[in-house]
């Protein structure tokens, strides 16, 4: 759950910059799209904490590989996750941070942001804009799976439809393939999952509105 990121941002008061880590193996990125090969920069959602305080997610720009070399910076542990069901195209990564230096600039403030002395100065906004990204994408990861779902289900229905093979009744002609219990079995319930997920990315949708 989203509250409950581990990755962290602490301001260096002395240097005036940020620093951030993955202190525990399940705060490492896991599935950012273009992270494993591609990227160069990224938005890092981390647990901004001064003085010892956390004062929840906020967002930093972070640049990942040199801009020459296209190597991993210091303190940075970034890569392919490996072979995936479906999405081959896209280089989904992970990312480890380790002490990772940024500057104070690089945290997105126009809903808060953090002076130089340390102080924290949020401004009016809806505490949904914190996160919602991330809650967005998520919504559409359960529509999208509907999408997926309905497109081959769709294709399976029109061909048992249109195909014809074998007697029901003897004395009649080929039966659509459509017209067998066990094809209606396999068919119906993944054509009710499909609505079900659209109509759930659909409703869960409405929630991520400000």
């Amino acid at each position: 759950f989203l509250r409950g990121l581990e990755t962290v941002a602490d301001y260096d008061l002395e240097n005036k910059r940020f620093v951030l880590n993955s202190p525990t193996l399940t705060s490492i990125k896991w599935w950012p799209g273009g992270l494993g090969k591609t990227s160069t920069h990224a938005l890092v959602m981390a647990q901004l904490r001064i003085r010892g305080k956390i004062l929840g997610p906020h967002m930093f720009l972070v640049q990942l590989r040199d801009m020459e070399t296209h190597l991993p910076r210091t303190g940075i542990t970034v890569g392919d996750i490996g072979p995936k069901m479906g999405f081959e195209s896209i280089d989904n990564g992970f990312l480890l941070l380790n002490n990772v230096t940024i500057p104070r600039e690089h945290m997105l403030m126009k809903y808060a942001e953090v002076t130089e002395d340390g102080e924290y100065i949020q401004h009016e906004r809806n505490k949904k804009l914190t996160y919602g990204t991330m809650t967005l994408v998520r919504v559409g990861m359960v529509a999208y799976s509907g999408t997926c779902l309905a497109k081959p289900i769709t294709i399976a229905i029109r061909y048992s439809a249109v195909r014809r093979q074998g007697h029901i009744n003897p004395r009649e002609g080929e039966v659509q393939v459509l017209d067998y219990g066990s094809q209606q079995y396999r068919l119906l319930p993944l054509v009710a999952m499909a609505h079900a997920f659209l109509f759930t990315g659909q409703w869960m949708g409405s929630f991520t509105e400000v």
